[in-house]
């Protein structure tokens, strides 16, 4: 039976008066590349900041392997955090710190390990996102592929069992979006990692995604779930046949 990593259940999403998200539920599946996708103000980011604990819903829970973020404190919390990695749009990298530095940190932060063998790890996190030789790079120096490559590795350094993603494709150019694909598919089949992508790059859906729900600005829910390709050739909904085909409703209709 497969194992629930992440349950969403009646979820609302809301800045003040303004209902973002409206009481939407799912769970994602250990080992699964899940990936939540949709038009530009759905609210994929505000599921997002959500999910990794940056806000609490103005309704409903989002259970990490059974614990609420939204309702942990203190030490509680902290274990939680620790058994997700994040990934941000831009990398987030300190300017002011190497490659290496960047990955080491989480370590520094959250463990007793020595300095040898944090070292020793983030050597390894870095190896792993084919890094290696980067280690005293300033982020300044790396390509926009790299710094993808970097956030990855330091999002993997505490071994989370979620790494969630925020449009890891984004400014990238094809062979290197690609690239990053591949690398995603990899480690979740080498480390057994959940993913959670947020992405509206359909190159990217098709590559790695096992399953997708799709949100809706106009409904503030989700509009469709499943496998992207078969989404893409078998649903009926016309805004989602628009986003997997990339139609304008002039084509629809044609």
């Amino acid at each position: 039976m497969d194992k629930k990593i992440i349950n969403v259940k009646e979820f609302t999403a809301a800045y003040g008066d303004n209902v973002i998200i409206d009481n939407i539920s799912f769970d994602v599946i250990k080992g699964e590349k899940f990936v939540i996708l949709g038009g530009s103000g759905c609210g994929k980011s505000t599921l997002l900041k959500h999910m990794i604990g940056l806000y609490r819903p103005a309704h409903g829970s989002i259970l990490i392997e059974g614990d609420d973020i939204a309702k942990a404190y203190g030490q509680d919390r902290i274990e939680i955090l620790k058994n997700i990695g994040v990934a941000y749009q831009l990398g987030a990298l300190f300017g002011s710190m190497t490659v290496l530095e960047n990955v080491m940190l989480p370590l520094e932060e959250y463990t007793d390990l020595k300095k040898d063998a944090i070292d020793l790890i983030a050597r390894m996190k870095l190896s792993l996102v084919g890094l290696t030789g980067s280690e005293e790079k300033s982020p300044s120096e790396l390509s926009g592929g790299m710094i993808k490559r970097a956030a990855l590795a330091r999002a993997m350094a505490l071994d989370p069992d979620i790494l969630f993603l925020d449009e890891p494709s984004a400014g990238l150019d094809p062979i290197t979006s690609a690239e990053l694909d591949q690398l995603i598919n990899q480690l979740a089949k080498s480390l057994g990692v959940t993913f959670v992508i947020v992405t509206h790059e359909l190159n990217s859906i098709y590559n790695i995604a096992d399953r997708v729900i799709m949100l809706d600005k106009d409904t503030k829910g989700i509009i469709a779930s499943g496998d992207p390709k078969y989404l893409r050739d078998n649903s009926d909904i016309p805004i989602v046949q628009k986003f997997f085909k990339r139609q304008t409703d002039e084509q629809l209709d044609s």
